[in-house]
């Protein structure tokens, strides 16, 4: 079974996540915008870190054979510093016109201030100009009423549903987000958001409809196998095959895929792995190591990984 995982923050793994990822069967990823877990102090560490994740992780993760793709926006927690979030704003669109974006995001609420609306409202009017899916982000405090806000300013916007994925979800916010129209994404943590066997269940629940499973995998306690661990689970827990493949591939690719720049093609017939290549005169590789080099005909799928 191949996997997509639309919400890994790659620019915070090592070259081991890229590879054991690819083991597990992850084929695609998405890498969204976010904060670095400590405040950013002027615009210029946010356009170096906008340029690493359409520029050296997309490079990276295709040294071992994933396809890498990117959301780019103004972090909530970052949109209360008013200074930096307006120079953001101005680099945004040059952004997100680039190759690998397929959305505006991941935006919305961290503590539900002014300035958090203010910034969320600029960004859903521009991902309407720009055609481009939106990634929220809902609040880790007063989740559910944060979900309802979310969703509630997306349709004061104009903003199709179907171009919207919710994330971050729970079993108190799943059943709304679904009967409003939108994507249902749910991190996999450790120990906080979702875990694999709390998810197991809420497929068994509400099925596979508009429901997207990723890592989340980031600089905290986290888990790049988060989507291959779950995807196992819920086999092995009798959830149907076909409904694990909705919502551990089928439909972040449809979702994503209405930006226009995520195709089934890119990984069906992927380019060959060579590790000699490098980006900006910089290679993964290190101390002597020998290179991978890998024609696409030669891939082998690996086996789903769960503890």
């Amino acid at each position: 079974m191949m996997l997509i995982d639309p919400h890994a923050h790659m620019i915070s793994r090592t070259t081991d996540d890229y590879e054991a990822m690819a083991a597990a069967g992850v084929v695609a990823l998405i890498e969204p915008a976010f904060w670095l877990g400590q405040p950013r102090t002027f615009v210029g560490t946010y356009v170096d870190y906008l340029s690493s994740i359409v520029g050296w992780e997309r490079f990276r993760a295709g040294q071992f054979g994933i396809r890498h793709y990117c959301t780019v926006g103004l972090n909530s927690k970052e949109a209360n510093n008013e200074e930096l979030a307006e120079g953001v704003m101005e680099w945004l669109p040059r952004f997100a016109l680039k190759e690998g974006v397929v959305a505006i995001g991941e935006i919305g609420y961290d503590e539900q201030t002014p300035l958090e609306d203010k910034y969320f409202r600029l960004q859903l009017e521009l991902a309407k100009e720009l055609h481009l899916p939106v990634m929220v982000h809902t609040p880790h405090r007063d989740k559910k009423r944060g979900t309802s806000l979310s969703m509630d300013v997306c349709e004061e916007m104009g903003v199709d549903p179907s171009m919207v994925i919710i994330d971050h979800n729970n079993e108190e916010t799943v059943a709304e987000t679904l009967q409003r129209g939108y994507w249902a994404g749910f991190s996999i943590y450790p120990s906080t958001k979702m875990g694999n066997a709390r998810m197991v269940e809420l497929l068994k629940q509400y099925g596979g409809e508009r429901i997207i499973v990723d890592s989340a995998c980031d600089w905290g306690i986290s888990d790049s196998l988060g989507v291959a661990k779950t995807a196992k689970l819920a086999l092995e827990s009798g959830v149907p095959e076909e409904t694990v493949r909705k919502v551990c591939y089928q439909n972040a690719l449809d979702a994503y895929g209405q930006s226009g720049q995520m195709k089934e093609e890119d990984w069906l017939n992927p380019p060959p792995i060579d590790q000699r290549t490098v980006y900006e005169g910089n290679s993964v590789l290190r101390g002597g190591r020998e290179p991978h080099i890998e024609a696409p005909g030669e891939r082998r799928a690996g086996q789903l990984l769960i503890e």
